[in-house]
């Protein structure tokens, strides 16, 4: 136990005093700080109205367009009131109406393009005397990519209004013909009670799974190197007389891993400093009502300790590749098949979440590489018995157990083998023989 403690404190001591550690730690919160403001920033930006011309031919269509265009803007106005205030993008319009009378459209559209051309409107559409009949139009701008949706969700329901209008349908039943449902999702509880479900347990579950991915990636390459390092320094020999291999790899793993915890850590606490100046913002803007996702406590526990496996099950891979090369630049390459696995069990997110007590779910939730986020995806639908939960974890960790040993075993033969990559055959070898 006091050599695996020493070779966790020089593992993680080594690491934590680098400056690429610290520069690392310090860049993150502040690139997440400077995505998160300058977003904020830009959207707040007053911009000018988009001025468009009209051509109405129809004679019957201007007046309800200008009207659907200022519903539109008072209805993202209140949405954006009470989202702290934040300006969508899609702006507000000013319309100005063109006389078609007396002129062709031919010298109607030769007028508006020198405005256009000079400056003086952003834009003009052209309704032709049949629009209510075929729904076709034009918008010509200058490559205004906003503009074109919003106008065309406007015309829509500008012609689908008048329509109803020429078919003698009262005011009354055209508002409720357009008045929109409102489809709220109910969760069935285990003791069969309901609950609104806002989804924010798959939030979580996606924010697990990807906070796990990021860290597979960032620190499987640290325990990578970590565990060629005496390769390419030639101590092995040195090493070995005094610790176990499965006791050094243990080590390596475990101090590696409190590296990355503390980082994680770290990034934790700016995270939520920066999200409680995000409420403070709000809550100076008049915003005061939060709703705090419902989870139960048990899940968070399992959040834990799936995250914890998955990070165990890639980091003891990275260690066993580590321990089958003698560069990490052919760590690195060998290492691509990790990623591929990663992501697949990642993409296991959506059959399972469909059908949580199926058996394709049952599997896959067993199996170590996916589990860690297929179980998670099946305890926040329509959590498994606690049998199944705890065989997922017991395979889990003895997986871990199983691989860390596997790579020791290996890592003792390959520290001895200089200038050539072992083969899988012959780490097999290796395993089995050591």
């Amino acid at each position: 136990m006091t050599k695996f403690l020493a070779v966790v404190k020089r593992e993680y001591l080594q690491r934590v005093r680098a400056k690429m550690f610290i520069v690392t730690t310090i860049l993150l919160p502040a690139a997440m700080s400077f995505f998160g403001l300058v977003p904020i920033i830009v959207i707040n930006i007053k911009t000018p109205p988009v001025r468009v011309a009209v051509v109405d031919q129809t004679g019957k269509l201007y007046d309800q367009l200008r009207q659907a265009l200022v519903n539109d803007e008072a209805e993202e106005q209140t949405a954006n009131d009470n989202n702290a205030g934040l300006r969508g993008h899609r702006g507000s319009f000013v319309l100005q109406e063109i006389n078609a009378q007396n002129q062709s459209i031919d010298q109607l559209r030769d007028n508006l393009n020198q405005q256009l051309r000079a400056r003086e409107i952003d834009g003009y559409i052209i309704l032709p005397p049949d629009f209510l009949d075929h729904g076709e139009a034009e918008f010509f701008n200058n490559n205004d990519l906003f503009s074109q949706p919003a106008l065309q969700s406007a015309l829509s329901r500008t012609v689908r209004e008048q329509r109803l209008i020429e078919a003698k349908v009262d005011n009354k039943t055209r508002e409720g013909l357009f008045r929109p449902v409102d489809l709220q999702a109910v969760k069935i509880g285990e003791t069969g009670g309901q609950e609104r479900d806002s989804g924010s347990s798959f939030t979580v579950v996606f924010g697990v799974g990807f906070v796990m991915y990021l860290s597979i990636l960032l620190y499987g390459q640290v325990v990578l190197g970590a565990v060629i390092e005496e390769k390419e320094t030639r101590i092995a020999e040195i090493l070995f007389s005094s610790v176990r291999p499965f006791t050094l790899m243990m080590g390596k793993l475990v101090g590696v891993s409190l590296l990355a915890l503390t980082q994680l850590t770290i990034w934790a606490l700016a995270f939520s400093a920066f999200a409680l100046y995000g409420v403070n913002l709000l809550a100076s803007r008049g915003v005061t009502s939060f709703s705090i996702p419902h989870i139960p406590f048990s899940h968070y526990v399992y959040f834990a300790l799936f995250f914890l496996l998955g990070y165990f099950i890639y980091s003891t891979i990275y260690a066993l590749v580590g321990s089958m090369v003698t560069t990490a630049q052919e760590g690195g390459q060998l290492a691509m098949p990790i990623i591929v696995i990663l992501v697949v069990s990642f993409y296991l997110f959506f059959p399972v979440s469909r059908s949580p007590d199926s058996t394709f779910s049952f599997w896959v939730s067993m199996i170590p590489f996916s589990a860690p986020v297929a179980m998670l995806v099946r305890i926040v639908t329509q959590t498994p018995p606690f049998w199944q939960i705890a065989l997922s974890l017991l395979i889990g960790f003895s997986s871990v157990l199983v691989i860390t040993w596997i790579a020791s075993r290996v890592y003792r033969v390959g520290m001895l083998m200089y200038g050539k990559r072992a083969s899988i055959p012959e780490a097999w070898r290796w395993a089995r023989q050591a």
